[in-house]
């Protein structure tokens, strides 16, 4: 009988160590299988950083050509703003000048019309 115990004590150890070197293999299994997800999420993360990286730097680029079309815009409106003051003065000018001259004009028909009345006049 000290036989068969043995045996069964051998055996039930042997199932035991079996059983621990399932879970054992289960456990690395779930670890390798969690390592590997982990190590793809890094690696969709890098690819998307490196993605925003390179969208950043070309948005970088856009955004300081699009500054300098807004100084050159900025700079050819005031330069629009100085021609047209300038020809705001020379319309102004020019409207004072057409006054004066409507104005000499209706002076210089109405001693026209004293004339051709005090001629009308002279010849009765």
């Amino acid at each position: 009988m000290d036989k068969n115990r043995v045996v069964i004590i051998l055996s039930g150890l042997a199932l035991m160590l079996f059983v621990f070197n399932i879970g054992s293999c289960v456990s690395a299994h779930n670890q390798s299988s969690a390592r590997k997800k982990e190590m793809f999420q890094r690696m969709e993360l890098e690819e998307k950083s490196g993605k925003l990286a390179l969208e950043n730097a070309n948005t970088a680029g856009k955004l300081k050509e699009l500054q300098k079309q807004l100084e050159q815009e900025a700079t050819a409106n005031l330069e629009t703003k100085k021609i047209l003051a300038q020809e705001q003065l020379m319309n102004n000018s020019l409207k004072e000048d057409l006054q004066k001259l409507n104005k000499a004009k209706e002076t210089l028909e109405e001693e026209l019309r004293k004339q051709l009345a005090f001629n009308k006049k002279a010849k009765k």
